[in-house]
């Protein structure tokens, strides 16, 4: 009986689907955390926005591990994926110069530069790999 081989992923490929695991494994372990550690010091409208909002995170988290497994078959939704990404970034930039940026600093500002970058390198590599598809 024949073999069959399932081909070798692109390298642009390779990188859409790291990046989509390392924005999964961020989404699920905070949104998992938020669930449970919610914003008890603050009212409880507060509380439960925040709590729903962890479920969302987690669950984009689900969406992104999903669409990296099956990279191949992906098109429009890593684009929008990559959308969620940057906007959640940009709300943290919106947060940061109207009421500033939490302590500490530091930890803040590595959180905001990768939110803004991967989505950009995940549209650029997803266009690359589109593109050597439709070649071959």
């Amino acid at each position: 009986m024949p073999q069959t081989t399932t081909p070798r992923l692109l390298p642009s490929q390779r990188v859409v689907q790291v990046c989509l695991f390392v924005v999964a494994f961020i989404a699920m372990s905070g949104g998992a955390l938020q669930l449970y550690l919610g914003e008890p010091e603050t009212t409880p409208r507060l509380d439960n926005i925040h709590r729903f909002m962890a479920g969302v995170y987690f669950s984009c988290g689900v969406i992104g591990l999903w669409a990296g497994i099956t990279i191949r078959q992906q098109g429009t939704l890593i684009y929008l994926l990559a959308l969620a990404v940057f906007l959640g970034g940009v709300g943290r930039l919106v947060s940061m110069s109207i009421v500033g940026i939490p302590e500490p600093h530091a930890s803040w500002l590595r959180y905001v530069i990768p939110e803004l970058l991967i989505p950009v390198i995940i549209v650029i590599s997803h266009r690359i790999s589109n593109k050597q598809s439709s070649a071959s």
